[in-house]
């Protein structure tokens, strides 16, 4: 039976390290998907992919890999909605998981907040991260790789 992988959208994600410290765990194998270098561990199971910088190019690259039994990493909800589609799990940084029945709703708030923002209407970001959010993704990533070896094809 073939392993989840893990994929993550890397270019503004904070969990990196706790994504290799769960991968190493179970022994899984990890992307880690970037516009530009980034630092990254020397380790067998962690491959990084530079991807050509442009709107889409490293969201195109885990979305066309991802499939069932995969885990997502990122806080893109276009992104997330189209490895859901593909039988991915999606997570945010902060744990939160993406579904199918949220992600309907996620796409609406977005598609509002980018016309709010070109009304020129100043809307909030997302809340500090912090301790709490870490250990909340630790955990929910860690119910993400039992369920995703259930489902691994």
């Amino acid at each position: 039976m073939p392993t989840p992988r893990i994929f993550i959208d890397a270019d503004a994600c904070p969990v990196k390290d706790e994504v290799y410290r769960v991968a190493e765990r179970y022994g899984l194998k990890v992307f880690v998907v970037s516009n530009g270098w980034i630092n990254t561990r020397r380790d067998a199971f962690i491959e990084q992919a530079v991807v050509d910088a442009g709107p889409d190019i490293a969201d195109d690259w885990i979305a066309e890999r991802a499939g069932p039994g995969d885990i997502v990493i990122t806080q893109d909800i276009p992104l997330a909605d189209r490895c859901l589609k593909s039988g991915a799990q999606a997570l945010k940084s902060n744990g939160a998981p993406f579904t199918a029945d949220s992600i309907g709703s996620a796409l609406a708030g977005r598609m509002v907040g980018e016309h709010l923002r070109s009304m020129g209407v100043a809307t909030s970001g997302p809340p500090p991260f912090g301790p709490k959010d870490r250990s909340a993704f630790l955990q929910a990533l860690d119910r993400a790789v039992v369920m995703a070896k259930r489902v691994a094809p």
